[in-house]
């Protein structure tokens, strides 16, 4: 089913591409931007989940890692899969005082986890594992690959939409609605490509915090974890996430 959302996601962004591509250069703008989003897609299947972990200097750990709430990060992480009979995930932290988290990769066989060091310093151990068990159900449910992509692709169609501005000027008659055109795709285009974010998103992390409190064990550690994070995150500005909308889907808050 994840597969069949992944690719009607596709094929949406897709279709956006090659809508801003008509209003840019007409039929010609339209045939290089289905180039593009051809060659984009592919590109986002095998990377999207690696571009998103160095977007966020996001560093691997394991349990030889100097600080011991790290190693039990680790620990726990690599226990939590194991009971739920899933492959280990490459686990990271990324260097953000905001308490957050998110799981990325294309299958459950080459998945990331990564957490913040907000995140562990914040937390009690239970309240970690209870957040990172509901990432490793964004992996074992295998929404990781829509997540990932929708973040790649979505910010892809907003700078495609932002040039529109720039070069959807003049007076090309191939190009259908002049520049009030380019500029209403400007705005809607990535307008559109939020709400394809918003569609997939609620419903799958209601579904993560159900499967997560399984795999946890520990439902409560997990609303508990959610309620501080909400609290904290308001005081605390991630950066890299304000600089990168496309990929706030990803994030537990």
């Amino acid at each position: 089913m994840n597969h069949l959302k992944t690719f009607a996601l596709l094929a949406a962004m897709t279709a956006l591409f090659m809508g801003i591509g008509y209003l840019i250069g007409g039929a010609t703008g339209m045939a290089i931007a289905l180039v593009v989003a051809a060659g984009m897609n592919v590109f986002s299947y095998w990377n999207a989940d690696k571009i998103v972990l160095k977007m966020y200097r996001a560093q691997p750990v394991d349990e030889t890692h100097p600080n011991a709430v790290v190693r039990a990060y680790v620990a726990d992480v690599k226990q939590m899969a194991q009971d739920a009979g899933m492959p280990l995930p490459n686990i990271t932290i990324i260097p953000n005082d905001q308490p957050n988290a998110f799981a990325t990769g294309r299958n459950p066989q080459n998945a990331a986890v990564a957490a913040t060091t907000g995140l562990l310093d914040m937390l009690t151990r239970e309240e970690i594992r209870g957040v990172m068990a509901h990432e490793l159900a964004h992996v074992k449910n295998r929404d990781t690959l829509t997540m990932t992509v929708t973040a790649t692709v979505a910010g892809a169609i907003a700078m495609l939409a932002n040039f529109a501005l720039f070069f959807g000027g003049g007076d090309d008659r191939e190009r259908p609605g002049g520049m009030i055109g380019t500029i209403a795709l400007m705005l809607l285009a990535p307008m559109a490509a939020g709400l394809v974010q918003m569609a997939i998103s609620r419903t799958r992390e209601y579904e993560a915090d159900r499967v997560g409190a399984e795999i946890a064990n520990d439902p409560q550690a997990l609303a508990s974890a959610l309620q501080k994070i909400e609290a904290y995150a308001r005081g605390a500005v991630n950066a890299p996430a304000e600089r990168n909308p496309a990929t706030a889907h990803m994030f537990i808050i």
